[in-house]
């Protein structure tokens, strides 16, 4: 068993060089394009579409207030608004997911709701375009003058209206209908008329309608919304706040990342899901303007977030106090928040600097966060989900049904039905793979149509295999990323070695004819691996973590009964042994040694507080 000890978020060094890229011609093939066969990715996903939706859809419309919110403003229910004001965007999030579940997995029921609730939603419209169910229904006590609207930032106005423009154009792609995109388009036409240069200033307390917007401009080729998405940006830092507040003007600049133009940003700080969307508008803006312009804050950013403020989950975002960041290599394990929503942002975000770049290291981090941080925010039943979560408990800290606060469920329903996003890249002469799992895909490469079928049992196992199929033969290179874990790797093309290929910004580069029926065979090296944090973490001072390939495990009560797990340590002649899980760990590779003569069993970290409640521990104390 190897030790590693890298910096706090395990990544070289290296990276704190100054980056230059030309725009790439990179695009995404779209999880449309991606069919999972088997495995690892084809369970979660059946599970999100007969668990995980319908328990969101249940909460929304029959355990809570936000669909009658909905059907209140449409005039087709009398009663005043309940709930928080962002509920309509726990909707949106739910939507945007039940659309992409539609492409993956039709269900004509699926269907049927989307479409009752578009209906509430168009007629809940203003005439002018405006769409806030908070700010248009009466309340317990009438404290909004003119009812409110856009007189307080930090009401999440854009914010909502960005998750449904999102919505809209998830719909959209999903069914052709337009309805949905129309009462988008009108939102945002709303927007157009009274913000931007020469009508009135305006900070959104929370990003979000900055990457909305670009998706608007690509779904309707509308410049205007791209350029009102830029507007938007830019704002920040110009020493413009809008409204009362519930914290003072300092707090909330840096909460909301309004201290400093965004172009000039060099460090993280305030609120994680709120940075992670704002880096992922910033770089949707760079490539739709084909310019560089954000380019030098967003790889001082990147440094910044993964080399000194990530856990080794991937999760970001230490702090309850202000669900952000503090400071740097600040990682408390008992006490992390580590938000589910900031990690899907952490993959969204990463997901577009490995376009923008092409390099491999933002697929590296991507791949922590969703094998990590994201699968952890929901069991494996589907059912319940965790919004913080800490790298050590008690016992006391377990998924919910529901929140609150239901930001996270709905962004976990919207992101397990596009996780083939991620897998592949195409270029003018290359096709990238990112992530391995057995799926079938279809894409071009150099204009040839082009299939792509994976068999594995990756995470699980290293060995994968890629079969080729062009339309007809083609020249062109295929990019294998070598993950940062994997430190020795073997690779063949229709069963001759591979000695020396090339590299090219963490991918190995195959440059040939491509035929029919060709198979790429890779095998990465898939030891266990002890993990030392950067000394500089105060919190992880002697102890180690326990990584198998792209999966961190923990130790837990569960599985362990008698043993007092914070008494345990790791020693250099630690020996693991890999094993099948059991009951509700079927299909799911554990790790079993003895430490202190005791036999232990280690689980992988997204699958923790599945069964009994219990102290968990990611970080173990090391002799």
């Amino acid at each position: 068993m190897k030790i590693k000890c890298l910096l706090a978020t395990f990544l070289s060094i290296a990276f704190l060089a100054a980056e230059v890229y030309p725009q790439e011609n990179i695009k995404a093939v779209p999880f449309t394009a991606v069919k999972f066969t088997n495995g690892f990715w084809a369970s979660r996903l059946q599970t999100h579409s007969r668990v995980t939706l319908p328990v969101c859809i249940a909460q929304l419309r029959d355990s809570s207030s936000r669909i009658s919110n909905f059907q209140k403003a449409a005039g087709l229910k009398e009663g005043e608004f309940e709930g928080t004001f962002f509920d309509d965007s726990d909707v949106y999030k739910a939507m945007e997911g039940m659309a992409y579940s539609l492409q993956n997995n039709y269900n004509p029921e699926v269907e049927a709701i989307l479409d009752e609730w578009i209906g509430y939603i168009s007629k809940a419209q203003q005439k002018d375009g405006y769409l806030n169910t908070f700010f248009t229904l009466p309340h317990k006590r009438d404290y909004w003058d003119d009812h409110g609207r856009w007189t307080d930032f930090g009401r999440h106005e854009m914010y909502c209206g960005g998750h449904m423009i999102e919505a809209a154009v998830a719909y959209f792609n999903a069914t052709g209908k337009r309805t949905f995109l129309n009462v988008a388009t009108k939102f945002a036409d709303h927007l157009d008329s009274m913000f931007g240069p020469g009508k009135r200033d305006w900070v959104p307390g929370h990003q979000e309608i900055e990457l909305a917007l670009v998706k608007l401009y690509h779904a309707t080729n509308e410049k205007k919304y791209l350029d009102l998405s830029k507007w938007i940006l830019d704002e920040r830092g110009k020493g413009f706040m809008m409204g009362p507040m519930w914290m003072s003007s300092d707090q909330s600049n840096r909460n909301c990342q309004n201290q400093f133009p965004v172009a000039s940003l060099d460090n993280i700080d305030g609120h994680a899901v709120r940075d992670m969307y704002m880096f992922t508008g910033m770089a949707d803006i760079s490539a739709a303007y084909d310019d560089t312009i954000y380019h030098t804050a967003l790889f001082k950013l990147w440094d910044d977030v993964v080399l000194r403020n990530m856990y080794i989950t991937g999760g970001i975002g230490s702090s309850h106090t202000n669900e952000g960041f503090v400071e740097d290599f600040d990682l408390p394990n008992k006490s992390a928040y580590s938000e589910t929503c900031a990690s899907v942002g952490m993959v969204f975000w990463n997901s577009r600097m490995n376009i923008m770049t092409g390099n491999a290291k933002y697929a590296n981090v991507m791949e922590r966060a969703m094998y990590n941080a994201v699968l952890a925010g929901v069991s494996l039943a589907g059912d319940h989900f965790f919004y913080v979560n800490p790298l050590e408990s008690d016992g006391d800290h377990h998924r919910q049904r529901w929140f609150g606060t239901a930001c996270c469920p709905s962004n976990i329903s919207r992101f397990l039905p596009s996780v083939g996003n991620y897998f592949y890249m195409t270029d003018d002469s290359s096709l990238f793979i990112n992530l391995y799992a057995a799926n079938a895909a279809k894409t071009h490469l150099k204009g040839t149509a082009l299939e792509i079928v994976q068999e594995t049992a990756y995470p699980w196992e290293g060995s994968i295999s890629i079969k080729i199929n062009p339309e007809h033969t083609v020249d062109g290179k295929i990019k294998l990323r070598i993950p940062d874990w994997c430190k020795s790797y073997t690779l063949k093309v229709n069963g001759k070695q591979i000695a020396n290929p090339t590299w090219e910004e963490g991918y190995l580069s195959i440059g040939r004819a491509w035929s029919q029926g060709d198979v790429i065979l890779l095998n990465l090296d898939m030891p266990v691996e002890e993990v030392a944090a950067d000394p500089r973490v105060k919190a992880n001072i002697g102890k180690r973590a326990i990584q198998r390939g792209p999966v961190v495990y923990c130790l837990e009560k569960a599985g362990n009964e008698g043993v007092d797990i914070e008494k345990l340590s790791l020693t250099p002649k630690n020996k693991f042994r890999v094993v099948d899980g059991k009951g509700i760990l079927q299909g799911i590779k554990v790790l079993q040694t003895t430490l202190q003569s005791k036999k232990v069993t280690f689980v992988p970290y997204y699958a923790w507080d599945n069964r009994e409640p219990g102290k968990m521990l990611v970080w173990i104390n090391n002799k």
